[in-house]
């Protein structure tokens, strides 16, 4: 089916635009630009060069796609900001992308950007998450799938937020914070496993509870998170959640929140 494109909206003849999308007035698309299929385009959206851009998302108004790095290392390199399928971004959402040649600020699939969402450039977002009024993610983060951002959360650059973590609203931080907890407060403090989310997520409860050893024994220990890792590994039953905590703590460059 033929996309519905408003003759108001400025967009280049060079620019890829899917099947059956709709382009309001006003929307501005650049020539460095792919769109895929059923997207909704709401007027004053801005989408920049190095956008790629794939099914049925919607994207409202006065957001920004691929906007330039607000980076002092950016010298105008040819780089992207790629975005997945069935993602809601909302109104004055902005995502930078990448700063050096050929980088790409990625998000994923499924996810949800609340109003005033900043993504930051090379930054890389997994699939299923939330991202709440105002959420702040600075350069070169990682997030996991299923992570949820309370309204006004600032993740500082390099830092990592891993599976199914939920960070609470008005925090900010600048370590890593693991898989399958609840972090909020500033500073930053260790709220607990994320028990509903894991839940959702299909997670047995018996796993839960072995999740729920494992950082006993990284927040409410003296040790290292080195003996901490060794800790885990000689106490708590294996599985593919605990080795994805035991993986995340080893490739910590940042450190782990609370430690």
């Amino acid at each position: 089916m033929a996309s519905e494109i408003s003759p108001k909206a400025e967009i280049s003849p060079k620019a890829k635009i899917g099947n059956n999308c709709k382009i309001f007035p006003f929307a501005y698309i650049e020539d460095d630009v792919e769109i895929g299929d059923n997207c909704i385009i709401f007027p004053f959206v801005s989408i920049c060069d190095g956008s790629r851009i794939g099914n049925n998302n919607k994207i409202h108004q006065g957001a920004v796609i691929a906007a330039l790095p607000q980076d002092f290392n950016y010298r105008g390199a040819k780089s992207y900001a790629k975005i997945g399928n069935n993602n809601v971004i909302r109104e004055n959402v902005v995502i930078n992308r990448g700063t050096n040649k050929d980088g790409c600020t990625v998000i994923g699939n499924d996810n949800f950007l609340l109003e005033g969402t900043h993504i930051s450039h090379d930054t890389v977002v997994g699939d299923h998450c939330v991202f709440g009024y105002g959420t702040k993610i600075a350069g070169d983060c990682e997030i996991g799938n299923g992570v949820i951002f309370s309204s006004g959360a600032i993740q500082n650059a390099n830092t990592r937020a891993g599976r199914l973590s939920l960070i609470q609203a008005g925090c900010a931080f600048s370590h890593d914070v693991p898989p399958f907890v609840i972090a909020g407060g500033n500073p930053m403090t260790y709220g607990g496993p994320n028990i509903t989310m894991m839940t959702i997520a299909g997670i047995d409860e018996k796993v839960q509870k072995h999740i729920a050893n494992a950082y006993r024994l990284l927040f409410h220990g003296k040790t290292s998170v080195f003996d901490v890792i060794n800790q885990i590994k000689d106490q708590v039953p294996d599985g593919p959640e605990i080795q994805t905590i035991i993986d995340f703590l080893g490739h910590s460059k940042r450190g782990i929140m609370c430690k």
